[in-house]
């Protein structure tokens, strides 16, 4: 009886992993495709990526409305709850990781007619294969729900910050680009940082989904562990903000 009660409830979350891979899969054909563009100096592919982004940024709302109304309307249990609120998550790392990507095609028309030589390309390739890896790993956990994986993502997310140092080094050393302008090298450094924060965005969905599958949560820092007991005895001691 109660699992019959409950599977209307069971069904809408199915929907939500649904969306939220689909989602996914949208973001992780864009990866590649907006290095196309940025290699290929290809102005309508990058406007195209641009355009898109609309999309994917009107289903992230979608879901986020369908995740509330399940929460306002139903009483999910622990981990049901834990289930709605990684998704709530997850669609924000999506969403955000999407808005890297229009800033990579952003980006590429600041740099327009710029040469950049093979290593750059090189590089840049690399830290896109590396964040669409990354990105496909964190998408695979959710949707088979391994916690295994996501707890792994972190140390495979090291390789995409040693691309990221390098490229960075070779943008502002003496073997950057052939280009007259500052500008032009502050647009690459931004865009090898972009591929990099996708990377951080997939590691943050393999936080969400070892919370959702073992209750795991992040250990805090030493600081804010200090931070949040200051304030604590502050509370306590009466040093509260007035009304």
């Amino acid at each position: 009886m109660v699992e019959s009660l409950r599977k209307p409830f069971a069904d809408q979350l199915e929907e939500i992993r649904n969306e939220l891979v689909r989602m996914a899969g949208v973001l992780i054909e864009a990866i590649p495709r907006c290095t196309e563009a940025l290699l290929a100096s290809d102005l309508a592919a990058a406007q195209e990526i641009i355009d898109a982004d609309d999309v994917l940024d009107d289903a992230s709302l979608a879901l986020e409305h369908h995740c509330h109304q399940l929460l306002a309307l139903q009483q999910p249990t622990a981990g049901d709850l834990r289930a709605i609120m990684a998704a709530l998550t997850i669609n924000y790392e999506i969403e955000r990781s999407g808005d890297l990507v229009e800033n990579i095609a952003k980006a590429m028309r600041r740099v327009y007619g710029t040469e950049f030589g093979p290593r750059l390309r090189g590089l840049i390739a690399q830290m896109s294969e590396e964040a669409t890896r990354l990105m496909r790993f964190a998408v695979d956990a959710y949707a088979d729900g391994n916690s295994g994986l996501a707890a792994a993502l972190d140390d495979i997310d090291d390789r995409l910050d040693r691309l990221n140092h390098q490229c960075l080094a070779m943008i502002v050393g003496e073997e950057g680009p052939e280009m007259g302008e500052m500008a032009s090298r502050v647009q690459l450094a931004l865009i090898a940082r972009y591929y990099e924060r996708i990377g951080d965005h997939a590691v943050n969905i393999g936080e969400r989904v070892r919370y959702m599958v073992d209750g795991w949560r992040p250990p805090q820092s030493e600081e804010a562990t200090a931070e949040s007991r200051a304030g604590s005895t502050a509370g306590t001691d009466g040093g509260g903000s007035g009304g």
